[in-house]
């Protein structure tokens, strides 16, 4: 076997420094990275001992990219065939968020609060089956080509939606069912069938935005080097513009598709969501010979469950034991994962180093579920350290949902004519996406300059400052709408409108609406932008595609979080035997809204300190790295001085 072996600190001599180490217990806490035990043993169970850095990038076959044709693959022009892609996924989802609920009422027949939850749960799902597309990707697939196949999937989706919105087969009978007949629920429903379909092809739909949603941002952040000098300038602004192609989509999804929708109808609106899908599809698959790719790193969730049980088996065992040999790791530059860089060892989670504990009795060649290496449980560690960011960006997505029912019901009690021209309400959402449109135009040239120099940030703030800076605005935006709500509900009352719900008061304007809006989508900026960039950067090398999913199971928490928080609050502060309404009632005017954001407004503070505390915590991937090195120089100088 060929090893080198750094000995146990037990065999060190008496120094002053080991003396006073012993004084004190946070000092007697063997600093386990630095007792390595690299060895050619098992190369074959963990996968090979794999040549790359881990992050070598690789053409679509699998072979290493040469100098000479890196040149000619990747950096921004690969970039842009990507944004495409995602261009027309979020104006799909968008376009499919804003018009599906009204279509299962209007032509479906459906109850109005069953199509939408129906269509938040189709939403939730969507996005927090994210973690699937991102397990495939980064275990067999790759990125490429699961976006490549879930893209397919969608415009299969969406194809069949149009077949819905356009065959009179697949739609219940219209004939006699007017306004006042759908009201009063008199119009024919659809057949079980008729209902089945329609579920099946949406949840098609669904099923492909989770293969495409976590694999996009990271698929374009690939195609920078990351061994050029500009690198984390690339990817900042990569990200940037990445939400901005987001943003894009669902501008097009609110304006566009709903004019296409009242114009032409349902069928016209879903086909050209499928239209513009098979457009991205076809830029997507031409942009192929200028892409960049990253070998898959095999099954994540084996590595998982290899690190917990080697741990467990592992668990009586002492770290003071003279049975230890070191931790596990392969020599030199090799790792042991396919795509993935070496890891650090780190000093959190001291559970799981018992899974990379190498004992005497351990074999030359021990099973990879008794002994792991240090890089496959440093894997485990970051993906735990990183779930209480992600977590805390929940409670944002939470108060996006409910902004896009809250603040349309809103909408329409209020005037929404701007001079002559009447915007539908239904349009209203699209101010969230001009402001992130606005703000992402003047990031580089007012904000980035302004906060460098109160920062002193290269890129005017961190990843998790940006993230708290979107937290924050969004707490003032929520804030600003319990005011405008307080405000408006007595308006309404004062002025005789409290029955008439549905009746626009003339003398106030759903211009109001834009300040929470505006600062809504400045909130997103902030947090979600830096939110993939963290992802991204922080996670391990062959799981990028699942730290990207992170941000997406977030988003769909945040739906299914809307919907149990208003059924609790429904629950608690109505009563239908005493006519009480609760503050979420369809009378607006009869209702509590503004409690609502107020409530809102507590749960995003109490969100904000924990996000506080859990990002004070955190300790960036690179700096962790630093501070190992030098704990390793200041032993390796103790244990080879006099």
């Amino acid at each position: 076997m060929d090893s080198r072996e750094i000995k146990s600190p037990e065999v060190l001599p008496d120094t002053p420094a080991s003396v006073e180490s012993n004084t004190s217990r946070s000092h007697r806490r063997k600093r386990l990275g630095l007792y390595f035990l690299e060895s050619d043993d098992r190369r074959t169970a963990l996968g090979g001992g794999y040549t790359s850095c881990g992050a070598t990038p690789v053409n679509i076959h699998g072979k290493p990219i040469s100098d000479f044709t890196m040149s000619k693959t990747g950096g921004w022009i690969a970039a842009f065939f990507i944004f495409g892609n995602e261009m027309a996924e979020r104006m799909a989802y968008f376009g499919l968020s804003v018009n599906m609920v009204a279509f299962m009422f209007y032509v479906m027949h459906r109850p109005f609060e069953s199509s939408a939850n129906a269509v938040n749960n189709f939403l939730g799902i969507s996005q927090a089956s994210s973690v699937l597309g991102g397990f495939l990707a980064d275990a067999y697939l790759g990125r490429y080509w699961t976006i490549a196949i879930f893209s397919t999937i969608y415009l299969v989706g969406l194809t069949g939606i149009t077949l819905c919105g356009t065959l009179n087969i697949l739609m219940p009978n219209q004939d006699k069912c007017d306004q006042i007949a759908l009201l009063l629920g008199n119009c024919e429903p659809a057949k079980p069938w008729q209902m089945l379909y329609l579920y099946t092809v949406l949840y098609i739909t669904g099923f492909g935005a989770a293969g495409i949603r976590p694999c996009v941002s990271s698929f374009g952040a690939d195609q920078f080097d990351e061994r050029s000098k500009d690198y984390k300038d690339h990817l900042d602004r990569f990200f940037n513009f990445f939400y901005l192609s987001v943003t894009v989509g669902a501008i097009v999804a609110f304006t566009a598709v709903v004019y296409i929708q009242i114009k032409h109808g349902w069928g016209s609106a879903f086909g050209s969501l499928a239209i513009a899908m098979g457009m991205s599809n076809f830029v997507f698959f031409l942009g192929t010979p200028l892409y960049r790719h990253r070998l898959p790193g095999g099954s994540p969730l084996t590595r998982v469950a290899q690190v917990l049980v080697a741990a467990f088996r592992k668990r009586n065992a002492s770290f003071e034991s003279s049975e230890i040999v070191g931790l596990y790791e392969l020599q030199g530059k090799r790792s042991a994962i396919q795509g993935s860089a070496k890891i650090s060892h780190t000093e959190d989670f001291r559970c799981l180093d018992k899974a990379a504990l190498k004992l005497k009795e351990d074999s030359l060649d021990p099973s990879p579920w008794r002994l792991c290496t240090v890089t496959q449980v440093e894997e485990i560690k970051i993906l735990l350290k990183l779930l209480p960011i992600p977590a805390c960006t929940i409670m944002l997505n939470l108060i996006l949902t409910e902004y896009l029912t809250l603040s349309v019901q809103q909408a329409y009690t209020l005037n929404t004519h701007m001079g002559r021209l009447k915007l539908p309400v239904t349009c209203m959402p699209v101010f969230p996406g001009l402001s992130i449109f606005i703000f992402l135009s003047l990031y580089y040239s007012v904000f980035v300059p302004l906060s460098r120099k109160i920062t002193g940030h290269p890129h005017g703030a961190s990843q998790l400052q940006r993230v708290g800076i979107g937290l924050a605005v969004s707490i003032v935006s929520v804030a600003w709408a319990g005011v405008f709500e307080g405000y408006r509900r007595h308006y309404a009352i004062q002025h005789g409108y409290e029955a008439s719900f549905l009746t626009p008061m003339e003398d106030l304007s759903a211009y109001w609406l834009l300040i929470q809006y505006c600062l809504i989508g400045i909130a997103e900026v902030f947090c979600i932008v830096g939110l993939l960039e963290f992802l991204y950067e922080e996670a391990p090398d062959a799981m990028r595609s699942i730290g990207s999913a992170y941000a997406a199971v977030a988003g769909g928490l945040g739906c299914f979080a809307a919907t149990i928080l208003n059924n609790i609050v429904k629950s608690l502060t109505g009563d239908l035997e005493k006519r009480k309404p609760s503050w979420l009632s369809q009378n607006i005017n009869t209702g509590r809204f503004d409690y609502f954001y107020w409530l809102l407004t507590v749960m995003s503070v109490i969100n904000f300190c924990v996000f506080l505390y859990a990002a004070n915590r955190y300790q960036y991937r690179k700096k962790q790295v630093t501070e190992t090195r030098e704990q390793t120089n200041v032993q390796l100088t103790i244990k080879e001085g006099p």
